[in-house]
């Protein structure tokens, strides 16, 4: 990924993609993530009514039930391509 010498600018860019898609990621619209919280801020404006504390529980624990199912399917794929 980075060669055989060392470049400062490529060290730079590729940490700057790297927390660009960090952040993109953390915006996703899934409730454990920091998306899933705009997103229902965003219902309690419109609505006028805060969700209640048990519907947040359980849609942050659906988020991150998702969240790793997603982990672990890439993960899987990685390791499925990497055998072959």
């Amino acid at each position: 990924m980075f060669g055989t010498q060392w470049n400062w600018e490529r060290f730079w860019t590729m940490t700057a993609i790297l927390s660009l898609i960090l952040a993109f990621m953390n915006l996703l619209p899934i409730p454990a993530l920091d998306g899933g919280h705009v997103l229902f801020l965003l219902g309690e404006v419109v609505t006028g009514r805060k969700p209640s504390d048990k519907f947040m529980e359980y849609a942050t624990m659906v988020g991150f039930i998702l969240i790793v199912a997603l982990m672990l399917y890439a993960n899987g794929l990685d390791i499925i391509r990497g055998c072959n």
